[in-house]
């Protein structure tokens, strides 16, 4: 199983404040069964500055201490970039770190709006050759009472990724079925941790794929693992034509 975002370096952001947190998160995600973790640090967002050099130092480092400590898992460098205007230049001079190296770039939105440049600044990116990944959609206040916005998104070529606790009902019902919702309506395309610890923001991706195997069959959780293992060698993913959630559907969430 890979983890495509979890804030699992140590002293760069809200996540592991120290090495043994670091190792700690680790011995968690192995009994999930995860083998792969995509360290994703904050950048630009909430005064944490994570640039491309400082995470790849940072995931080298933890990977030798996971060696040491015999921990089988492997860190792969990431970012989890907060959305602004001059993205693309912060890519052009090296500041901003794509999944592994490869196109695809993790984008957070504020908590409670989609900044109006969004779909310009996104066919900015894509017309570079980058596949905007939005992170955690499900957990947007404008974006659950206005889906709308993340269908016109995703039909342009963004991808989402929601949080496993988030399916698992962590964040309440409502943020619950709102993700269940993407799922049904093709509007999702990736499911991760987001781990910050192991006490209150844990991995919950084994139990998350148990709800969604419930709800939806072993094969819609194979395609989210699937997807994981493509995006971290830079192929395409799968995905099915989006759908637009309907009005009638969202009034059920209240």
């Amino acid at each position: 199983m890979i983890d495509l975002h979890c804030h699992i370096l140590p002293g760069v952001d809200d996540g592991a404040q120290s090495l043994s947190d670091s190792l700690n998160m680790a011995r968690k995600a192995v009994e999930q069964g995860i083998h792969k973790i995509v360290a994703t640090p904050h950048h630009l967002n909430n005064a944490y500055e994570n640039p491309k050099q400082l995470i790849i130092d940072g995931v080298k480092e933890l990977n030798e201490a996971l060696r040491v400590e015999q921990i089988e898992i492997e860190v792969i460098p990431g970012q989890e970039v907060r959305i602004h205007g001059e993205m693309l230049e912060g890519y052009e001079t090296g500041e901003i770190l794509p999944v592994n190296h490869t196109p695809y770039i993790l984008v957070e939105f504020p908590s409670n709006h989609v900044p109006r440049y969004t779909e310009k600044l996104f066919y900015d990116l894509q017309m570079k050759g980058l596949i905007p990944v939005i992170v955690h959609p499900e957990r947007n206040q404008e974006i659950v009472e206005r889906s709308d916005l993340l269908y016109q998104l995703v039909k342009k070529g963004a991808l989402t990724q929601i949080t496993a606790a988030s399916v698992c009902g962590d964040f309440g019902k409502k943020i619950k079925n709102f993700s269940l919702q993407l799922v049904d309506a093709n509007l999702t395309h990736f499911i991760a941790s987001d781990a910050h610890n192991i006490t209150n923001r844990s991995f919950k991706l084994r139990e998350a794929f148990g709800v969604i195997g419930q709800k939806y069959g072993n094969e819609m959780v194979y395609y989210f693992e699937e997807n994981a293992a493509l995006v971290i060698e830079g192929n395409h993913v799968y995905k099915e034509d989006p759908e637009r959630i309907k009005r009638k559907k969202l009034f059920n969430l209240f």
